[in-house]
C-alpha cells in the first residue's frame, strides 16, 4: 500500500558532514528515496555530500535554525506533490526502519500526525540527564497545551499532507517540535505516538542539546505561551 503513497523524508541539516552520507544510505536502503536535505547554512561539506548522495538538496544562505529548515522542506515536499512528510533529524539518531510504523497509522486514516517516542519501549537507552531534561519538556508541553506525552521533543515524526498543510510553523528553532503540538491541539488534529529507537553514540550526544540550550527552548515556549 505504501507504495501508492508519495513519501518524501525532510532532513535538516546543519554542519552534519560526519553523519549525512550513513543518513541517506540507511534511508535509501530501507526503500525511502524521496529524500529532501536542508542544509541550514552549514559551513562544512553537508551539501556537496548530499549532492553526491543524489537527494534534493536546498541549501539556506545562512544558519535559521531546525525549525525554519523543517519548514523549507515540508513546504517543498509540499509543492512537489508529497501525500506523507517524515521530518528525520541528520545526526544518525534516527533509524529508518522505524519510518514504517510512524507511516501505518496515516496510511490507514487512523490519524494525521504520529509522533515518535523514546519512551514508549527501552531501546534507547537515554542518558540519565538527558532524560531528566526530556521529561521536564513533557510536563511543561502538559501544562501549556493539555497534551500529555510521553516524548515531547522527538524530531522523528510524520505529517500527512492535511496536516501539513494546516500546521503553520514559525519556530526558528528546536521549539518548532512543541510549536507543532500546540498547532495539533488548537487545530484538533488526530495523533498517536509510535515506539522508536534513539542511537546514541558519542558524536550524536556532542550534537545534541545542551541544559542550556534545553533551557533556551523552554523559555522561548513559556514566553511564546504566555504572549499568545
Amino acid at each position: 500500500m505504501e507504495n501508492k503513497v508519495n513519501i518524501y523524508v525532510v532532513v535538516p541539516a546543519y554542519n552534519e558532514e560526519n553523519t549525512i552520507s550513513d543518513v541517506i544510505t540507511n534511508l535509501k536502503n530501507n526503500n525511502y528515496k524521496n529524500i529532501i536535505v536542508i542544509d541550514d547554512g552549514s559551513t562544512d561539506s553537508t551539501y556537496k555530500i548530499a549532492k553526491e548522495n543524489k537527494t534534493i538538496v536546498i541549501k539556506h544562505p545562512i544558519n535559521l535554525g531546525a525549525g525554519a529548515a523543517v519548514k523549507t522542506g515540508t513546504d517543498y515536499a509540499l509543492s512537489i506533490g508529497a501525500d506523507i512528510i517524515i521530518i528525520f533529524d541528520a545526526d544518525g539518531q534516527h533509524m529508518a526502519k522505524d519510518i514504517n510504523n510512524l507511516i501505518k497509522p496515516i496510511i490507514n486514516k487512523e490519524v494525521d500526525v504520529t509522533l515518535g517516542s523514546r519512551f514508549l519501549d527501552k531501546k534507547s537507552n537515554v542518558p540519565l540527564l538527558k532524560k531528566i531534561i526530556l521529561k521536564g519538556g513533557v510536563v511543561l508541553v502538559f501544562l501549556m497545551y493539555g497534551i500529555l506525552l510521553t516524548d515531547a521533543h522527538n524530531g522523528l515524526k510524520a505529517l500527512s499532507r492535511k496536516a501539513a498543510e494546516r500546521i503553520i510553523i514559525n519556530a526558528r528553532g528546536w521549539e518548532y517540535c512543541s510549536e507543532i503540538i500546540e498547532e495539533i491541539k488548537i487545530k484538533k488534529i488526530k495523533y498517536k505516538e509510535i515506539p522508536v529507537t534513539i542511537k546514541y553514540s558519542s558524536y550524536s550526544i556532542k550534537k545534541g542539546q545542551k541544559i542550556y540550550n534545553s533551557l533556551n527552548i523552554f523559555l522561548k515556549m513559556i514566553k511564546k505561551w504566555l504572549i499568545e
